[in-house]
């Protein structure tokens, strides 16, 4: 695969009016996209663009525009509306193509692009190297001549039109009615759509984290950012508390004690319901290398597998897609559920634990513990822009001593970051103290190996 200049494991993110995340390489983005994505046919090609609460979605939105009409490209723009509705979107308005603005969990100052094809799922990496060949061309080439340019819409019932589908997902013969549901927005994307969606099924809802003012996107809330979720569940008494991110494609739960449930105990909620409704296709859940050992046993128990990806919810559903699983995700909160949508999304998978709550007639807390986590421990060293530790001897025994130490109790993974120079060591197992000894003897081993100047 050729190396990428712009995309990461998720799109082309960054900070905003700094490369790569400028005016000029969105314009460059909708030329190449554009040219790369027109049909074949005679019809008018379409592009829909949604964004989240950023800022600098207001400039990012504009050079796209430019960029898809130059080359004859319709464009339809959503507004503030999750990654999750885009995608939806893309593939129910039969656009050729689909764009997201956002990073995600990040603060206001990063911005990102994401994509997604016609179908609905995000690009594969061999379309985003073929957008990324025609980025630096020059910006004359492939231009549509001056009748043929692209016409742009704003859509304004796209929001309604997600609510409507995030619905129809939740069983027909339940409601919400009876729940008090703390709802945390992180001041992004989905801050109208979400409450209105838990209202609507008959929830009393009390929203926070949905006052975006172009700066406070993920400030203090959301989903990386627990601590006001868990404190006005108490507050109000709720029976549960969601809290999104910034473009509402992941969540986290609290239950109505406080205590937070992860995209682990989330997928094993969901995942153990479907297979007693006969409902969990492909034998079991895909996740990735960052899912806790106590998942995988708690499948295993089920008889059942976990199939584990490299990080990035694009490659949990690439394998999810291979093998025909409905259910998939990633600890920090991106579940992925396939009969209802292409990629992570927050809200629908809050409404699937909701319909465990309701069917069940389950208190949150009843729930919040599917299995035991075994101690995990990550830590991340920072090394010199250009060394190889991964490639010490040194730290190759280390990672070696550590393996055998853990065997048959626990696991270690250790890998380079795809965007900043740091080695992410993780650690897991049942004997805690071993788990730290691990840790600690690679870490040492790659700063020694590399150590900063």
């Amino acid at each position: 695969m050729g190396k990428r200049s712009y995309f990461g494991t998720d799109g082309i993110r960054g900070k905003a009016n700094s490369h790569p995340m400028t005016a000029e390489v969105a314009l460059r983005v909708g030329l190449s996209a554009g040219k790369l994505f027109r049909s074949s046919d005679n019809r008018r090609h379409l592009v829909v663009i949604g964004k989240d609460t950023r800022l600098s979605g207001y400039m990012i939105e504009p050079a796209l525009v430019a960029g898809f009409t130059s080359v004859g490209m319709d464009v339809r723009l959503f507004g503030p509306l999750p990654t999750p509705g885009v995608a939806m979107m893309t593939r129910s308005m039969r656009a050729d193509l689909g764009v997201m603005i956002s990073a995600s969990h990040n603060d206001f100052a990063d911005n990102g692009i994401k994509l997604f094809g016609p179908d609905g799922y995000k690009l594969s990496d061999a379309a985003e190297l073929e957008i990324e060949r025609h980025m630096d061309e020059g910006l004359q080439e492939g231009l549509a001549a001056s009748r043929d340019l692209g016409r742009v819409v704003r859509i304004d019932d796209a929001q309604a039109r997600y609510v409507e589908i995030a619905k129809a997902t939740f069983p027909r013969r339940l409601n919400l009615s009876g729940l008090r549901i703390v709802i945390d927005c992180a001041n992004g994307a989905g801050y109208r759509v979400a409450p209105t969606t838990l209202y609507e099924l008959g929830a009393e809802v009390i929203p926070i984290g949905v006052d975006p003012n172009g700066f406070n996107i993920n400030d203090g809330c959301g989903s990386t950012h627990p601590g006001p979720l868990q404190n006005a569940v108490k507050e109000y008494r709720a029976d549960v508390g969601i809290a999104l991110d910034g473009d509402a494609d992941r969540l986290i739960l609290v239950d109505e004690k406080g205590a937070v449930v992860d995209g682990d105990q989330i997928m094993a909620i969901v995942a153990g319901h479907y297979a007693d409704e006969d409902r969990l296709t492909g034998g079991g859940v895909v996740a990735t290398v960052m899912s806790n050992l106590g998942l995988e046993r708690y499948m295993a128990g089920r008889g059942l597998k976990l199939e584990r990806t490299a990080v990035g919810d694009r490659y949990v559903m690439e394998r999810m897609r291979e093998g025909g699983f409905n259910l998939g995700g990633e600890q920090s909160g991106h579940v992925i559920l396939r009969d209802y949508a292409t990629t992570g999304d927050g809200l629908l998978a809050a409404l699937q634990v909701l319909a465990v709550m309701v069917q069940n007639q389950k208190p949150m807390s009843a729930l919040a513990r599917q299995f035991e986590p075994v101690p995990q421990k990550l830590e991340n060293v920072r090394f010199a822009k250009g060394a190889k530790p991964l490639e010490s001897a040194a730290v190759k025994a280390a990672i070696s001593d550590a393996e055998a130490r853990l065997n048959g109790s626990g696991r270690v993974l250790v890998r380079k970051s795809g965007t900043e120079p740091l080695i992410r060591v993780m650690a897991e197992g049942d004997d805690e103290d071993l788990v730290d000894g691990a840790i600690r003897d690679i870490v040492d081993a790659v700063k020694a190996a590399a150590p900063l100047t």
